[in-house]
């Protein structure tokens, strides 16, 4: 529906309406478009009068896609008027109307209402992400930086993962303080993104060196650069964090995914003790590997092809240095069909271990398995972000261990017309990292919202003078 231009009169209402399919729901319907394309607000006030004349209310639904249209356009006296018919009228609102509300009223003068609004929704649900965030940066904005880390640190309590965006906002609206406790906190954000493994896109790398640079009295200096392959940033020569785990380390690791991740609560769910078992006694007898394949995982990377031709390219690729693979597949890959043909099977089995696993049966436990049993030199090749594994790990010292080990270990594969081209590993740990005097700050030239363990080339060096 397109909604008109300008205000209507009940009877031209009434036409519209009576013309439509659906009378019945014809304001709801008029008020989704109003929002899809940024209609006056005065034509959707006298929408909302004439359904008040001709019901003598209001319904919540109507109110809220009203107010969605008022938040949109940043109409703040018509927010604060809806809020109060809201209040007026319903006990409780839903999630969404919080949203609306806490949305709109932080980016005013009376941004304090949205944290009111804030301690209300917290005695009803765990706010949303968007909440909390909506109130740092009111918070930030208006320089009340002590009230936007304390909301920052409960947003983390409560397990909800902070945008770029707001993360940004830290650094945006700190600049030129000189306040030790709140350069604490900003760095504290930096191990954060050092911890989770998150890289900042080239805007929010600017904003950080900005910030950087602007404390009074420290003369920080930042500059982009490459680093070179020995792991040695030309700027100031400091030797980056060496990508290998030591012996130490990895047997740790090993010990503690073997037993918390694999043997702990979330192999079984999926596979059974007995197929689990059966895979580590052909493991065993076979070790090692140097590259285990997730071969369900790799067989779908290019969609428009027969899955186990896109399989077989990987094998052909990887088996060309001699190297001992080994492939997870599922049973379904040993009937012959449109997807996967026996003598291409067969071709494949002749370069590299194959393990079928039953087809509900996740492939995640027996890749980790056999990779760390191989030993430090092992690879594999998936394109899943092993996440979960990562969340059984119980402390950050060994969660951090594994993303170090997974970007050192995970194989990742960029397609270049028909071929496979692994990418290898860096010998320096691609991670934010600091000695106190030095901070090195790997960054993507675009924003990504995914996780990605694909690792970014540029990096920003900041040294004090």
């Amino acid at each position: 529906v397109q909604p008109p231009e300008k205000p209507l009169q009940a009877e031209e209402w009434n036409r519209l309406r009576e013309s439509f399919q659906s009378p019945e729901v014809f304001e709801e319907v008029m008020f989704n478009s109003m929002v899809r394309y940024n209609s006056p607000i005065d034509v959707a006030k006298s929408l909302l009068t004439h359904v008040a004349k001709n019901n003598g209310d209001i319904g919540y639904n109507l109110l809220v896609k009203y107010l969605a249209l008022c938040v949109q356009q940043g109409k703040i006296s018509e927010i604060h008027d809806v809020h109060d018919i809201l209040k007026i009228r319903f006990k409780v609102l839903e999630s969404g109307a919080y949203n609306l509300l806490i949305r709109g009223l932080s980016n005013s003068d009376q941004w304090r209402m949205a944290l009111t609004l804030l301690e209300e929704v917290k005695k009803i649900m765990i706010p949303s992400r968007t909440n909390y965030e909506c109130c740092i940066k009111a918070a930030s904005r208006h320089q009340e930086m002590t009230l936007a880390c304390e909301l920052y640190h409960e947003m983390l309590a409560k397990d909800l993962v902070p945008t770029l965006d707001v993360l940004q906002a830290f650094f945006d609206y700190s600049r030129g303080m000189k306040d030790p406790e709140l350069q604490k906190e900003l760095f504290g954000i930096l191990l954060y993104l050092r911890e989770n493994q998150i890289y900042p896109h080239k805007t929010f790398m600017r904003s950080i060196k900005l910030w950087f640079e602007s404390i009074p009295g420290e003369n920080w200096r930042g500059h982009l650069t490459n680093i070179t392959d020995s792991g040695q940033c030309p700027v100031c020569n400091h030797q980056l964090e060496d990508s290998e785990l030591t012996e130490e380390e990895y047997n740790n690791l090993s010990e503690r995914i073997i037993r918390d991740v694999i043997h702990g609560t979330d192999t079984f769910r999926k596979t059974s003790p007995q197929e689990f078992e059966a895979f580590q006694t052909f493991v065993e007898n076979r070790l090692p590997f140097d590259i285990v394949i997730d071969g369900l995982n790799v067989s779908h990377i290019k969609p428009r092809r027969m899955q186990c031709e896109n399989l077989f390219e990987a094998v052909n690729c990887l088996a060309k240095n001699n190297v001992r693979l080994l492939v997870l597949g599922r049973k379904h890959m040993l009937i012959n069909s449109s997807n996967w043909k026996r003598e291409i099977m067969k071709e494949m089995q002749n370069k590299a271990d194959f393990f079928f696993a039953e087809n509900i049966s996740e492939d995640d436990a027996f890749l980790l398995y056999a990779t760390l049993r191989s030993g430090k030199h092992c690879k594999f090749v998936t394109r899943d972000f092993l996440r979960d594994h990562k969340a059984c790990l119980s402390d950050s010292v060994t969660r951090h261990l594994f993303r170090k080990w997974q970007r050192g270990h995970q194989i990742s594969k960029k397609t270049f017309l028909f071929f496979f081209i692994p990418q290898p590993a860096f010998r320096y740990d691609c991670v934010v990292q600091t000695t106190g005097d030095t901070w090195h700050i790997p960054y993507k030239d675009i924003f990504e919202e995914k996780y990605s363990y694909q690792v970014p080339r540029k990096w920003l060096c900041l040294h004090q003078k």
